[in-house]
């Protein structure tokens, strides 16, 4: 694997607390994700389902955990099924974890190959009550036409077993996946140290006439060689314009002398996230308007992330940030103070300019699950991403910081990434 292995202890750890939080005499069921194909042999890449790993830490296709607590067999109570090597995988795709290394890897004891999952769930099946299943529930996910290993898992038990009681597991990991243990918190952490890398590489070698995906190409090559799995998303280079698009991501536009870039980007590192965005002006040097934009995101920014903290709801938090924003829209001349006086409060004036949300959670998902309805707690990680939009100017500007909720406050888990306008400039014209 490309990253440290990590101890087997948090996954041990992860699934006691499952288990805790399991009805009683209930199995519950965790299924791997899909292999993508393309339109031949080739494949979009293995992206493993988040709650399995989160409670095994296997990252290998054709995986399902079985998890029966109250079982009277010992053996029955973990089991984890593995997909069977052999010679002609060997040689096409290389080697498959032995049993012995999923033991290690997990911290479960009883490996089985998964050809022998639905023989071995029998025995079991008909001394429990009932299941929990997987299932993708997230808010950002759209599942209209998709099909999962999960939903196949789901339909195939209740074909099976009719008559069980059935339960989603999604519910218990989205709870538990909210509070980061310190290891996932040094694993984020790390994420974040190769962004900031690679945003001085970028800083270093931008100029005018560059095109977006050659910044693009600087935050690949150095995710790569720091031993980052993936970028976290796809990233968004967006110069001039194209930064008013809060999805831009296609990065193929000549960055031009005079304009800001948007460069909102992350890097998987062992299946935990960063998000970070910074602007930096192409030539080296924000023009006045751009510095007073910049200075009110900033301000927005630093304002905004203070109130992230234990106690806080979410959506009043959004409220707040939006009054921030609000404000300085009015000093940057883009709002008129007795208009946003008499404004609609169903149809904000600011809207035009800011138009989307400015925290969420981060982990194992770059938009990590959780209820935002939950008020903040400490260990849970998030974003403050503010933004402003003028697109007559063809300004985008929005900074974002990962942000560690502790009891006194929070913690900038990506302060190292230059923010401040004398710092980019000194750096790009050093």
């Amino acid at each position: 694997m490309r990253y440290n292995q990590i101890s087997n202890a948090l996954f041990i750890k992860n699934r006691t607390r499952f288990c805790y939080k399991m009805n009683s005499n209930t199995i519950a069921i965790l299924t791997s994700n899909d292999v993508q194909h393309n339109n031949a042999d080739d494949v979009m890449g293995f992206t493993q389902n988040n709650d399995l790993f989160y409670l095994s830490g296997i990252d290998q296709e054709e995986t399902i955990l079985v998890l029966y607590p109250e079982a009277y067999k010992k053996e029955n109570r973990e089991i984890l099924f593995i997909k069977e090597t052999n010679e002609h995988i060997k040689i096409w795709d290389g080697e498959k974890l032995t049993k012995e290394q999923a033991t290690e890897i997990s911290g479960i004891k009883r490996i089985e190959w998964i050809q022998d999952f639905e023989m071995v769930l029998q025995y079991m099946a008909f001394e429990a009550d009932g299941f929990y299943l997987g299932h993708n529930e997230h808010a950002k996910r759209v599942t209209k036409n998709q099909q999962t290993q999960q939903d196949r898992m789901i339909a195939w038990c209740k074909e099976k077993y009719p008559l069980h009681d059935y339960f989603r597991a999604a519910k218990i990991t989205r709870a538990l996946r909210q509070i980061k243990s310190d290891v996932e918190i040094e694993l984020i952490k790390k994420a974040a140290d190769i962004s900031v890398e690679s945003f001085k590489r970028v800083l270093k070698t931008c100029k005018p006439n560059i095109k977006e995906y050659e910044l693009e190409a600087e935050l690949t090559y150095n995710l790569i060689k720091s031993g980052g799995k993936r970028h976290a998303f796809q990233p968004i280079v967006a110069s001039g314009k194209n930064a008013c698009a809060l999805h831009y991501n296609t990065n193929d536009a000549t960055c031009k002398d005079g304009d800001m870039i948007l460069m909102d980007f992350g890097v998987c590192y062992a299946n935990y996230n960063s998000d970070t965005t910074r602007c930096f002006p192409v030539n080296g040097k924000f023009s006045d308007r751009q510095k007073e934009v910049y200075a009110s995101v900033l301000h927005c920014l630093k304002a905004g992330s203070k109130l992230l903290k234990p106690g806080v709801i979410p959506s009043e938090y959004e409220q707040q940030m939006a009054s921030l924003i609000e404000t300085e829209l009015i000093k940057l001349g883009l709002l008129n103070a007795e208009d946003v006086l008499k404004q609609d409060p169903e149809k904000p004036l600011y809207k035009k300019y800011f138009m989307h949300g400015t925290a969420h959670h981060i982990g194992l998902d770059v938009h990590d699950v959780g209820l935002y309805s939950r008020p903040l707690e400490a260990g849970m990680v998030l974003t403050c991403e503010p933004g402003i939009y003028i697109a007559e100017e063809g300004i985008g500007c929005r900074l974002e910081n990962d942000y560690l909720i502790t009891e006194n406050g929070n913690i900038n888990l990506t302060e190292a990434m230059p923010i401040e306008i004398e710092v980019i400039e000194a750096l790009m014209n050093n």
